[in-house]
């Protein structure tokens, strides 16, 4: 099952930026949450991955999601020269909803 309803499969995904690496960290944390540019009265949003449907942020580091997302997501870690680690799971869509964030 995937998390949008589709009937996919499903992959955890987990990623590790360098601590010495600020810049990649940086990119990474745009890509996943998202950013907001500001250019004098002109406000743009980017959403991050996290606002995607069926992507689930499961903590630090951690994301759930359909098959192509993270074959998508874990290309461009790789290229920013991020370590990443797929792995396909099953989970309940009900368990899941648990680690849901209220979006503010």
């Amino acid at each position: 099952m995937t998390f949008d309803g589709s009937g996919g499969d499903c992959y955890l995904v987990s990623y590790d930026v360098l601590g010495a690496a600020r810049s990649v960290a940086t990119r990474v944390c745009q890509l996943v949450f998202g950013r907001r540019r500001i250019r004098g009265d002109h406000v743009r949003e980017e959403p991050g991955l996290i606002h995607r449907a069926g992507v689930v942020w499961i903590g630090q580091s951690v994301l759930a999601m359909p098959v192509k997302e993270a074959d998508d997501f874990a290309s461009r870690l790789r290229r920013l020269g991020v370590r990443v680690s797929v792995a396909p799971m099953t989970i309940p869509r009900e368990s899941l909803e648990a680690f849901r964030r209220p979006r503010a």
